[in-house]
């Protein structure tokens, strides 16, 4: 019996780490995540502010000290002023894997012609993949569906658990080279 995988949720607000509103972006990341993942995995949640510093410190702590193998945050990815998250993203990381945020904003383009002006990223520190999401739910789902695919098999390279997910909701890919482990 294995560990369950460690997943990091990260939201990334002002409003909501105040109180002011509901998180509605990492409860939406985490039942998407309960629908795709067949593999046993437990949620490390965190709200926070639009801070640098404590973007890059949490995103540090998460990877590191929490051993989570992947961190899916949500919002701050836009041109505002306080929107940090992909900067934080990058000063933490010690890979960056543009593709990512390059298929995000051309799913996101089919729906709304805003989407030109997400900076959504990703990449690695360490052992845990990092990706950047927007904050809508609907706009959450609709990249998870368009990345998650190449995933599971990013975490099996950088050393990760064997995530499997359910090929109704979401078929991951592997080459055939690629076998589970055991």
């Amino acid at each position: 019996m294995h560990d369950p995988a460690r997943i990091g949720i990260l939201t990334v607000s002002d409003r909501a780490s105040r109180g002011e509103y509901r998180d509605e972006g990492g409860p939406a990341i985490e039942a998407w995540l309960d629908a795709a993942l067949t593999t046993s995995w437990v949620a490390l949640r965190r709200v926070i502010p639009d801070e640098l510093h404590e973007v890059e410190a949490t995103l540090a702590l998460l990877a590191d000290t929490e051993d989570c193998c992947l961190i899916v945050t949500t919002g701050g990815t836009g041109p505002a002023p306080r929107d940090v998250t992909p900067e934080a993203t990058e000063a933490v990381c010690d890979k960056l894997l543009p593709g990512f945020g390059e298929q995000m904003r051309a799913v996101s383009l089919r729906h709304v012609p805003t989407a030109i002006l997400s900076r959504q990223t990703a990449g690695i520190r360490g052992g845990a993949l990092i990706v950047n999401l927007p904050g809508k739910p609907s706009a959450i789902a609709e990249c998870l569906d368009a990345v998650f695919p190449a995933i599971p098999y990013c975490v099996d390279l950088i050393g990760g658990p064997y995530l499997e997910t359910d090929p109704v909701r979401v078929a991951s890919f592997r080459p055939a080279h690629a076998r589970p482990p055991g």
